[in-house]
Order: C-alpha cells, then structure tokens, then sequence
C-alpha cells in the first residue's frame, strides 16, 4: 500500500463529512446552538461505549445501532427544550449540560472496560485513516438520503432556523420540527463520530459555517464558502499529519482552527476592500 492509497480514503471520509456537516452548521449557527452537535456527538459516543461494555465491537452494527438510540434520545431532549419566549434557562445551557454529563458516564462506562485509555482517545479525535471504502460507500449514501430529506422539507426547516416566531405564527408545531431536525442529525452524527471523533465532527460542523458568515449574508453562498474551505483545509490537514508524522484527525481539527483565525484576521482588510 502507497501513501497515496492510505491517505485517500481519509481525504475523501472529509470531503463526505464537510458536505452534510457545512450545511446542518448554518442551521446550528443560525439557532444560535452553537454546541449542540458536540453534545450529540457526545450522546453518540456514551451510546457505542456502552455497547463496547456490553459486549459489541466498537465498529459493529449493534454498536452503531446503541449509539442512534442514544442521540434519538438526545433529539427528544433538545426538541422539548427549546422556547419561544425570553427564558431564565437558555437552550445552550441545557445542551452544555446534557453534553458533560455524556462525557462523564461515558468514562465511568469506560473505567469499566480494557484498554479504556484507547477508546477514549478514539472517541474523541477518532481513527480516520482505518476508515475503508466500504464504510465510506455506506456513510455516502446514509447523507445523500439526509441530504435529500433537509432539500424536501427545507423550507420549513429554514424559516425554523432563521425566523421561529414567524413559524409559530404560522402555527406550526415546533418541537416537532426540531424533533425530526435533530433526528436526522443524529442519523448524520452518529455515522460521523465512528468515523472522526467528537472534536473532528464539531470542527467540520461549525468552522466552516462560522467562517461562511463573515463574509457571506445569502444562504447559497455561504454553503459554497464552507464546502470549498472544508475541503482545502481536509486536504491540508491530511498532508501534515503525513508530514509531521502527527494524529490526523487532531491535525485536521488544528488546521481549522489555524484557518479560522487566518480568515478572522482577513476579514477586516476584504470588508475595507469592498468598501
């Protein structure tokens, strides 16, 4: 096996991952939820080491299955636990709870198993380069149907996500929409932390929707914006790690961060440009 034929299958798991994670991110970013995937993705992970204490290999069907119930859970709580009204609790607190709750069961859970050392470094950056083309196939055709699910019923999910009291007006019901919203990001999270990690799912969610905004308004272009970032800075990250002899995906989770702050520190002199 050639460098090029290791390194491929991980490039392209983070061209597959930028395209669903860049879109579900201006919905995330615009809901004001900035955390709510890392707390999912969490969930996720509470649910497949669960199934590794019960007995199921970490990349088995019946892990995969235990770590969808577990964010179906998840949706159900963040659904519920959005308001529509000025609030003393916000929604953001609830999530950051639910999420270190997650991480903390998920260690005791783990103090339980061997090698736990192993699987909680898995759980967080993930292995990207052991992903093979078999489970890209599957994962490819699990977001494609994602994908076309949110392109059905986008109109109700945008309007949610940029303008809820008009939706209520409307009288739509809310909390049913955020249900199915976060049940098919759970479809795409749990799919995504068995291939990246937590940190990894995060950064591919929110970086690049971040970035989009500060240099975009219209929907369209900032999704453009976000695909093209995700995939330079996958393939930049893919070819340090190989260079620096580095984890890939804490380098790739590096590497947005540098991007990031590249772009951050751009923006003034493009919005004095246009001016």
């Amino acid at each position: 096996m050639t460098i090029f034929d290791l390194l491929l299958p991980a490039f392209v798991a983070s061209l597959i991952l930028t395209g669903i994670h860049a879109y579900l991110g201006v919905h995330v970013v615009e809901r004001g939820v900035i955390f709510v995937d890392l707390s999912l993705a969490q969930i996720a992970a509470l649910g497949t080491t669960v199934a590794y204490l019960a007995g199921f290999d970490l990349h088995s069907q019946a892990a995969w299955l235990w770590s969808l119930g577990f964010t179906f859970l998840g949706a159900a709580v963040f659904a519920l636990s959005r308001v529509h009204h000025r609030t003393r609790i916000p929604q953001e607190a609830i999530i950051g709870i639910v999420y270190a709750v997650s991480a903390a069961v998920a260690i005791l859970v783990m103090s339980k198993a061997t090698q736990e050392t192993e699987h909680l470094k898995e759980m967080l950056v993930g292995n990207i380069l052991s992903v093979s083309w078999t489970e890209l196939g599957r994962t490819a055709v699990l977001y494609a149907a994602v994908g076309l699910f949110h392109y059905l019923l986008r109109k109700r999910f945008l309007l949610i996500s940029l303008d809820p009291e008009e939706a209520a007006r409307r009288g739509w019901n809310i909390r049913f929409w955020d249900f199915l919203f976060y049940v098919s990001f759970g479809f795409v999270v749990t799919s995504s932390v068995a291939i990246a990690g937590v940190l990894l799912v995060f950064c591919f969610l929110i970086v690049p929707a971040v970035a989009a905004m500060m240099f975009f308004e219209r929907l369209a272009f900032r999704l453009a914006f976000g695909w093209i970032l995700g995939a330079l800075v996958s393939g930049a990250g893919v070819a340090l790690s190989f260079v620096l002899d580095l984890p890939t995906g804490a380098t790739i989770v590096a590497s947005f961060g540098g991007a990031l702050l590249l772009l951050a520190g751009l923006r003034p002199l493009v919005r004095r440009a246009a001016a």
